[in-house]
């Protein structure tokens, strides 16, 4: 009987695994901070302005542009607020954050979780805000404190 080794490959295959495991790796990234933010994500309040913590699309609102005297709680017949088109997100069955538009046309960005705890915040920025926070209506009474 006579063995023969198989002829090895080179070096050629293995550079076309470099790009798969980059995507991989950037896939998985992506995941785990969704999901971080889906359990850890908050909104911090202060004189200066709203912080949205917790995810890729956190960020400092000032509080000159929100309006806060029209922000108040979204109701289930409110259509018009619901979201219609996901720009930049995550669109997952109880999870909505990112950008999205509304059914009213406008631009949104979204931390919504719970749409019976969900609050309207317009901004003089061209967009609204949609929050579910734990306690709605605390959030809305330090959102009109001075």
């Amino acid at each position: 009987m006579h063995v023969f080794e198989i002829a090895g490959p080179g070096r050629g295959p293995y550079w076309l695994l470099v790009p798969v495991v980059l995507v991989l790796v950037l896939v998985g990234g992506f995941v785990m901070a969704t999901l971080y933010g889906a359990y850890y994500s908050r909104f911090e309040l202060s004189p200066e302005g709203l912080r949205l913590r917790g995810d890729l699309y956190g960020r400092f609102i000032p509080r000159a542009q929100l309006k806060a005297a029209e922000a108040r709680r979204v109701s289930s017949e409110d259509a018009e607020l619901k979201p219609r088109v996901r720009t930049w997100g995550t669109g997952l069955p109880g999870y909505n954050v990112g950008w999205f538009r509304l059914r009213n046309g406008e631009k949104a960005l979204l931390y919504l979780t719970d749409r019976s705890r969900a609050v309207y915040v317009p901004t003089h920025a061209g967009y609204s805000l949609l929050l579910s926070p734990a306690d709605p209506d605390g959030f809305l009474r330090a959102l009109a404190e001075p």
